[in-house]
């Protein structure tokens, strides 16, 4: 990857990081949210539940396809990372990620936002509840990603 396509990659995970704060923003006074207190959002609350979720995953995805094994390559990190756990576990051990077990719960809960569960708000409030806790994380380990690349970019 060269250092242009690096930037882009940051660009994009920046994009859906600033998106992903606003959402953030604008649903904490609801949280932590009921079952009950879900039934009750309103439609632009319920837009914003969405949009979310959508840069939660959009992020995680970027990072995961993208960033991270990026930050492999702008490193010259010797050796074959033939799994993407082999890749975390040496990005953890480099010191680009704070936790590979962290990055493997982002990866959890954006395949769990894939499947719709609409007859059951008890599940549909747990996950949300656990993906705000999620998020300041892994907006975390992006801005950490951020500044252990930027040795190797200048």
């Amino acid at each position: 990857m060269t250092t242009d396509a690096f930037d882009g990659a940051l660009t994009i995970c920046e994009r859906h990081a600033e998106r992903l704060r606003w959402a953030m923003a604008t649903l904490e006074p609801l949280f932590p949210i009921t079952p009950g207190g879900l039934a009750d959002l309103s439609d632009v609350q319920l837009a914003v539940v969405d949009q979310f979720i959508m840069r939660f995953s959009k992020l995680q995805d970027a990072m995961g396809a993208k960033l991270l094994p990026g930050i492999l390559e702008l490193t010259k990190e010797p050796g074959s990372f033939p799994t993407f756990i082999d890749k975390l576990n040496r990005l953890e051990k480099i010191g680009a990620i704070p936790s590979a077990s962290e990055w493997l719960q982002f990866r959890e809960m954006r395949n769990q936002f894939s499947y719709d569960y609409p007859d059951d708000p008890e599940i549909q409030a747990s996950l949300l509840n656990k993906a705000l806790e999620l998020s300041h994380h892994l907006l975390a380990t992006l801005e950490h990603a951020q500044a252990f690349s930027a040795r190797y970019r200048d």
